[in-house]
């Protein structure tokens, strides 16, 4: 138990600046899960920060916790409905588990909102 209580800490020690740019280099090393560990502090303290929410659920995304990838990038696209790669990082979270007809929706909302029109 004594571990977890010291990696926990270490997770959130800082200031949340000192934490952000911990967790990007994390994520940068290819560290996703640890990155992510991180990230969940942030959202916790700062639920309305879209930065550090988007980069949680790509850090998820990266780490196969799709599940979480993808309650995190619904909480963004809920709030911010034309955030075009929040809906694309949904729409490919949701092809990997095998929701293809889900993602299209998404695939197609995130085209749009970029502004390629081409297979609409």
């Amino acid at each position: 138990m004594t571990h977890s209580v010291s990696s926990d800490a270490y997770y959130g020690h800082g200031t949340p600046a000192e934490r952000w740019e911990r967790a990007r280099l994390f994520f940068e090393a290819k560290e996703y899960a640890v990155a992510a560990r991180v990230l969940s502090g942030l959202v916790e303290e700062e639920p309305g920060q879209t930065g550090p929410r988007l980069l949680l659920a790509r850090a998820y995304y990266h780490s196969a916790q799709l599940a979480r990838a993808e309650a995190q990038l619904r909480v963004i696209v809920e709030r911010d409905p034309v955030e075009h790669y929040a809906r694309m990082m949904l729409g490919r979270t949701l092809e990997r588990q095998g929701r293809t007809e889900e993602a299209r929706s998404h695939m197609r909302v995130a085209s749009a909102l970029a502004g390629d029109f081409g297979d609409l």
